[in-house]
Formats: structure tokens, C-alpha cells, sequence
């Protein structure tokens, strides 16, 4: 297990457990310790903090974190690319693009079926699947940092991750 930093072990030890009554306040837990968290991650120590928190049994605490696909179990790179896998993104080339980004950026291989998060070795982008954006008018469609984009191309691709190494070597 990884060690949890003091500061990190104090904001879920010192949570009010009449939080837990609250509806959404598990989730929301949740994604204040990921945000407060280097690497953007929910450490077991920090799963098991909440739990304690907010009196509620750990598997409660894991099984949230596991269903929404934004809350992460492993550190997550400074950058994120997020490809859609959805079937109009599928049927307009979205495996095309996956396959591109995992390529260029030297993450090894990814298959169509892949949904785990693959993360660079020196930590500095994460290359994930989601199964809809909800944006099908608008296929096919990934996110870089957070930002949408629409009907993206392989070239267009191609000039997303040049702009995000730029910055990188900046």
C-alpha cells in the first residue's frame, strides 16, 4: 500500500460522520479527496479514510468509486485524453483515434474492448475510454484536459497531441 500524506489523512479524518446522512455526500467525499489528491486518485488509505468518515462500510466506499468512471484508483497523468467509445463515435472512426493517440504517444497497445485508464511512465498524460460523451451529433468526439472536441479526424488528432507535446517541451 502507498503511503497517504498527513495533509491527505486530515481531510477525510476530520469529516463530520452527519455528512453521511446527507444525500451525495459519499460522492462528493469522493471527489474532494481526488482533487486534493497529486495525481488526481483515490488511494486505498483514502477510500478506507472516508469510509471511517462518513460510517458507512468500506465496500459501500469502493463501489462508488468504481462506477463512476471520472473518480480514479490509480494515479492519472498531468494530462488527459478522453476517446469515446460510444456507437456513433464508434461508427465514425473513434477506434481509429484511440489506436492514433495510444500510438503517438508511445503508450505501448490498447484494444477496442480496453477501458482501463493507461497512464505514460513519467506521469505526464493519461489516455482513458468513456462509453458516451452524449454528444452523438457530434461523433466522434474526445476530450483533452477537460475540453470537448467535435468531429475530430485523425489529422486534427494529430495536430491536438503536437499542440500538447509543445506545451511539454515548453
Amino acid at each position: 500500500m502507498t503511503q497517504e500524506s498527513p495533509a491527505r489523512r486530515e481531510s477525510t479524518d476530520g469529516q463530520d460522520a452527519s455528512k453521511a446522512a446527507r444525500p451525495g455526500a459519499l460522492l462528493a467525499m469522493l471527489e474532494e479527496a481526488q482533487a486534493a489528491s497529486p495525481g488526481a486518485w483515490l488511494s486505498p488509505e483514502a477510500l478506507l479514510g472516508i469510509a471511517r468518515a462518513l460510517g458507512v462500510p468500506p465496500a459501500r466506499v469502493y463501489a462508488l468509486a468504481t462506477f463512476y468512471p471520472e473518480l480514479n484508483l490509480e494515479p492519472r497523468g498531468a494530462h488527459s485524453i478522453t476517446v469515446c467509445r460510444g456507437t456513433a463515435c464508434h461508427t465514425k472512426g473513434s477506434l481509429a483515434l484511440l489506436r492514433r493517440v495510444v500510438r503517438d504517444l508511445g503508450l505501448g497497445r490498447i484494444t477496442e474492448s480496453n477501458d482501463h485508464p493507461v497512464t505514460d511512465v513519467a506521469g505526464w498524460i493519461t489516455v482513458r475510454t468513456v462509453a458516451c460523451f452524449g454528444q452523438c451529433a457530434l461523433a466522434p468526439v474526445i476530450q483533452i484536459d477537460g475540453v470537448t472536441h467535435s468531429r475530430v479526424s485523425l489529422a486534427r488528432l494529430t495536430l491536438l497531441i503536437q499542440a500538447l507535446e509543445r506545451e511539454r517541451g515548453a
